[in-house]
C-alpha cells in the first residue's frame, strides 16, 4: 500500500522503548458527505476504525472496527486501498509511539447496527455523523486548540485526519496526489 505521508514529531528519545500500533480506517462516502465518528466530548471528527488485533487482516479489522464504532456494516467486496500514514511521536507510556494508519475506501449497508463502544469511546461519547469534509476540518482545528495541553496525542491524530480529509477532497476534484 502507498505511503501517503509521515508525521514525525521527533520529540522522542532515540533508541528508547517503542510501542507500535497498526490501525485501519474506513472512508465511506454518501452524497458528498463522509461517515465520521464525532466525539461529543471534545467536538472532533475522525474516520471510523481502530487497532488491529493479533492475526487479523486489514479487511477483517476494517469490518469489525467500523461496525463497533459506527454501527455501519462494511461490504467486504467494496474495500479498496487508499494508502497509509505513518505517525511517530513521544508516547504516553513508551518512549516512542508509532502508528501506521491504513485507509480504505469502502461502502456500507444502509441498515445500522448498534454501536459497541469500549470504555474510552463511550467516555468520548462517539456518535456517527455524515459530514462535509470542510465541516470536519474546521471542527478539528477548533478541537486541536481545546485539547493541546490536555491530550497532545489527539492533536497529532487530528492533524492526520485533516490531511486525509483534504486529500479526499482533492481526489474528488481530480487531483491525484
Amino acid at each position: 500500500m502507498k505511503l501517503l505521508f509521515t508525521i514525525d514529531k521527533k520529540n522522542y528519545k532515540e533508541g528508547g522503548t517503542t510501542f507500535v500500533r497498526p490501525s485501519v480506517r474506513g472512508i465511506i462516502q454518501k452524497n458528498g458527505l463522509i461517515a465520521m465518528i464525532h466525539s461529543l466530548k471534545y467536538g472532533y471528527y475522525k474516520l471510523p476504525g481502530g487497532g488491529m488485533e493479533k492475526g487479523e487482516t486489514y479487511e477483517e479489522t476494517l469490518v469489525r472496527e467500523v461496525a463497533e464504532e459506527s454501527g455501519l456494516q462494511v461490504l467486504p467486496s467494496s474495500i479498496r486501498p487508499f494508502g497509509y500514514v505513518k505517525r511517530m511521536e513521544k508516547g504516553s507510556i513508551d518512549d516512542i509511539f508509532i502508528q501506521e494508519n491504513f485507509y480504505f475506501f469502502c461502502d456500507a449497508k444502509e441498515v445500522l447496527l448498534p454501536q459497541r463502544l469500549d470504555a474510552y469511546e463511550a467516555q468520548e461519547r462517539f456518535t456517527l455523523a455524515f459530514v462535509a469534509p470542510d465541516h470536519a476540518i474546521l471542527a478539528n482545528r477548533l478541537a486541536m486548540e481545546k485539547v493541546a495541553g490536555e491530550k497532545p496525542l489527539y492533536v497529532t491524530m487530528l492533524e492526520r485526519e485533516n490531511r486525509i480529509l483534504q486529500m479526499i477532497k482533492n481526489n474528488e476534484k481530480g487531483d491525484h496526489t
